[in-house]
């Protein structure tokens, strides 16, 4: 799936909860299923800057696509972590960069969030992003 349908999949999915608090618990419910990071990659390397909580993100490429895997400490975290991966891992380091996460907006989730949690969630999509400029950089080189 692109991107973008992946988007639509998700704001689809958050339309059916009635309020906030059925999504904060979608939300953690998606943090369960997070492809987890090893034990190897939760050091400072992996973890994300000015999020409030421990969020570590790794990436591997393979055969033109990145993947990620990344935990949290934070259930919540968790979730917003693995929303961002189940949209952009399996995804060609093109389309991540070229990537306007409009469901991020779409589904209210900024607007529900903490200053300090919206400034995760920026550096999570920061990291990605990077990975995917690097991913990118080496295809071309």
């Amino acid at each position: 799936m692109t991107i973008r349908e992946l988007e639509l999949e998700i704001v689809d999915e958050f339309s059916i909860y009635e309020n906030w608090m059925e999504k904060y618990e979608y939300i953690i419910e998606l943090g369960k299923d997070l492809p987890l990071i090893q034990d190897e990659f939760k050091t400072d390397n992996y973890i994300i800057k000015g999020c409030q909580s421990r969020v570590w993100v790794h990436a591997n490429y393979i055969d033109g696509k990145v993947f990620f895997t990344a935990d949290s400490d934070a259930i919540i975290t968790k979730g917003i972590i693995a929303l961002l991966i189940k949209v952009l891992s399996n995804q060609s380091p093109e389309d991540i960069l070229s990537a306007k996460l409009n469901f991020i907006d779409q589904i209210g989730l900024t607007s529900h969030l903490s200053p300090t949690r919206a400034n995760g969630l920026l550096g999570m999509v920061k990291q990605i992003k990077n990975f995917a400029m690097v991913y990118k950089l080496k295809e071309n080189s």
